[in-house]
Formats: structure tokens, sequence, C-alpha cells
């Protein structure tokens, strides 16, 4: 019997590009697939041109599942501490068409593309998103998930 898929995840906060691409490499990854929002970054090496670059130059493919990431009122709650209220918001957002449809893109992904790795800013994974959508793809699919942490600057 073969062995489940994996969906790792990562965060990219407090940590170069460098060091998220050779994680990603490490682990074995072929596709990463970005979860935020807006694939915009202050942080070198995060914007979505640059960071597909980057990922293209390791071997890795890139994906961006703009309708997986956290609505504007998400984050601005999540910037104020408000994690419930957040928690509320992306599950209401999980259940729009764009987002159970792109869940279902992510799936099919992670189960025929292999090893699949979703990235969003937060480097604890209890602190975002991407362990909702990780805990989703597990529930229904049976994939395992792992979370990758690259080393801080």
């Amino acid at each position: 019997m073969s062995k489940a898929p994996t969906l790792f995840t990562i965060g990219y906060e407090q940590t170069p590009a460098s060091a998220v691409l050779d994680e990603l490499q490490r682990a074995g990854v072929k596709l990463l697939v970005d979860v935020r929002a807006v694939a915009a970054s202050r942080r070198p090496g995060f914007s979505k041109s640059q960071l597909a670059a980057g990922l293209d130059a390791h071997g890795i493919g890139y994906l961006h599942l703009r309708g997986l990431g956290t609505p504007k009122d998400g984050r601005e709650a999540a910037r104020g501490g408000q994690m419930q209220t957040l928690h509320r918001i992306y599950d209401a957002h999980l259940k729009t068409p764009q987002a159970r449809e792109q869940l279902d893109e992510l799936s099919s992904l992670v189960m025929k593309a292999g090893p699949v790795c979703i990235l969003c800013y937060e480097r604890d994974h209890r602190q975002c998103h991407r362990q909702w959508i990780a805990e989703i793809v597990s529930a229904r699919d049976g994939v395992g998930v792992h979370n990758l942490v690259a080393p801080q600057l």
C-alpha cells in the first residue's frame, strides 16, 4: 500500500527568502501554493514575481490561489489580535464558491502533483489561516500535514 501524500506548510515571517527556498528544497517540495490574498510583501524575495523566480531557480513550481487568502476584514482582525473574529470571518470565507473551488484545486494538486507546500506570512502555523486549510485538506483527503520552519534572520 502506498504512503498517503503530505501537504507541507511554511511561513516566512522573520525568515530570509534563501532560507525558505532551501527548506522547501530539503523537504522535496515540487509546488509552492501561495495562499495569501495579496501576493505582495515588503520582505525581499516574497512578492509574487520575485518568489516565483526564486522557486523556479530551485526547480519548484509556483501557484497563487488568491481565493484561499484571508479577506481584508480578517487580516485587520488578525492585526488587532482578534483571533475569534478572524476565525469567524475566515470560516465564512471558506464557504464562498471561489474558496471551495480553490480548496478542491489544492486537494487535487496534493494528490497528483505532490509534494505541495502552502505558504503564508505567519511563522507559527497555529496563528495562520494556512493551518485551517491544511486541516480541511487532511480531514477530507486523508493526507498528512507537515509544518516546515526555516531558520530565522
